[in-house]
């Protein structure tokens, strides 16, 4: 603060007169007026740390709120595509809550504010942008996307989403129908029933395990839902990425606005690390399911993301039954056998779980057959290994087909999200590609043998198939 010092001295009028004698008159103290002026601090300049790759130049820094922020300046498509995360996310539900996280993400663009669930959808229709949230297990995420021309408005509604969400008793119940109706039709889906059987037979008692209920959905509430949203959304552990015709001195006050209303910080519940059991030679475990087709899907130990062997059992992934129509399980199955239309197998490396494992449908009279000539092509794997020619195959597809992640500014910023997510480091883009390149034939041998010996799996049939022994698992339904 300056004090501005004015000095205002007294002017006195004289006349003059042949015979008077002049007398001038006192002269008044001076007066002082002092002046409170604020002075306005320039902001401090943002430290933006620049790492420039083949991919992307991507800029890193940290706004005077506190977000952490990768941001990718694209000035020639005038779009914003914004990525906003947070650990923690369904496994944090409270038991007996399940689906709380849900009903968090189901109402961030249903209404906040001055506006109702129509009115802000009006609004973002106006804006020509989009906003929505969603929950995995271990993450809660938003994505948003807007012209740079009306990023500021944009930004605005996002803001009053964090800061004054309604979750209005309409929406709300809606997404209580919603579930209901979810609920009952899981019942006859392949794809939850096989995830269930997996669930209860490998890590029955872990968050990860649990599931909705009639019970559960019957008991959130919106007070519940607005509790949950500030343990979920808090400053202290959010991820940013951005891309777009932005730079960070006019990106980074905008997401300060977005999270001015969010809590510092939150408790949230551990989840624990999952050992995957040592299983026993069995059968598959059978769910019924009266349908035409069995879903066959088979589960076994994968690799953290930070393991030495990652990349090598990535690269022999392809190979194994990654690559469509470039895979055995597929050129086996399909092709020569006709046992089905498709077979897949991926690597999930979760920070609390790790597998390997795949699946495909067939029809239920040949499903001993499909099961029989899965395990076969495992143990072929683990005996001799992939050749020459496959590992050139592979390495040159998932090198050359990289680069299409990274053709539209949401795609960027998603692929910059997943990296910062696992922790992967801001040259990964660059150094992913050599990582594939390194692997060697000798490398993916080792692990074939090490990971695809079928005695490791759990396998999982649902339908009615035919030519397997059978132990059962029960439904829902049927208990």
């Amino acid at each position: 603060m300056r004090l501005l010092t004015f000095t205002a001295g007294l002017l006195a009028a004289t006349s003059l007169s042949a015979c008077a004698y002049f007398n001038p008159p006192p002269v008044e103290p001076e007066t002082i007026v002092e002046v409170e002026v604020e002075t306005v601090e320039e902001p401090a300049p943002l430290e933006v740390a620049v790492h420039s790759g083949d991919f992307a130049e991507i800029q890193q820094f940290t706004t005077p709120g506190g977000a952490s922020v990768w941001l990718v300046s694209e000035p020639s498509i005038p779009i914003l595509s914004l990525n906003m995360a947070w650990k923690g996310g369904e496994a944090s539900d409270p038991e007996g809550l399940e689906g709380l996280t849900d009903a968090v993400t189901y109402h961030m663009n249903e209404g906040a504010g001055d506006l109702d669930s129509l009115g802000f959808q009006t609004r973002m229709e106006d804006l020509n942008m989009s906003f929505a949230c969603s929950a995995s297990n271990d993450w809660t995420s938003c994505s948003a996307s807007m012209l740079t021309d009306n990023a500021g408005d944009a930004m605005d509604l996002i803001a009053t989403a964090f800061a004054d969400p309604r979750f209005d008793e309409g929406p709300f119940e809606r997404f209580r129908r919603e579930q209901q109706v979810g609920l009952k039709t899981r019942e006859t889906s392949p794809g939850y029933l096989a995830w269930k059987a997996t669930s209860q037979a490998l890590y029955p008692d872990h968050p990860y395990a649990r599931t909705k209920s009639e019970e559960s959905v019957a008991a959130l509430t919106p007070e519940l839902a607005k509790e949950q949203m500030r343990k979920l959304m808090v400053k202290d552990r959010l991820l940013v990425t951005a891309v777009g015709a932005v730079t960070p001195e006019e990106l980074a006050p905008m997401i300060d606005e977005v999270i001015a209303e969010l809590p510092e910080t939150s408790t949230l519940p551990e989840t624990p690390d999952i050992v995957l059991p040592e299983l026993e030679p069995a059968d598959p475990i059978v769910v019924d399911l009266p349908q035409p087709q069995s879903l066959v899907q088979f589960t076994g130990p994968g690799l953290e993301r930070d393991d030495p062997d990652f990349f090598t059992a990535y690269v022999l992934n392809y190979t194994y039954g990654g690559g469509g129509f470039e895979s055995r399980l597929m050129k086996t199955l399909r092709i020569e056998k006709g046992l089905t239309y498709g077979i897949y197998t991926s690597l999930s490396a979760g920070e609390h779980l790790q597998t390997w494992g795949g699946g495909g449908q067939t029809k239920n009279e040949s499903a001993g057959e499909f099961i029989e000539g899965i395990k076969a092509e495992m143990e072929d794997f683990a005996q001799n290994g992939v050749t020459e020619e496959e590992l050139a195959d592979a390495k040159a597809y998932l090198t050359g087909s990289y680069p299409l992640g990274f053709d539209s500014n949401a795609k960027i910023a998603s692929q910059m999200m997943g990296v910062r997510q696992e922790e992967l480091g801001i040259d990964y883009f660059d150094t992913r590609n050599d990582m594939v390149r390194a692997v060697t034939l000798e490398d993916v041998n080792r692990v074939a043998k090490e990971y695809l010996d079928p005695q490791q799996y759990l396998f999982i049939a649902v339908g009615q198939p035919e030519g397997i022994a059978e132990e059962e698992f029960e439904t829902e339904a049927e208990e």
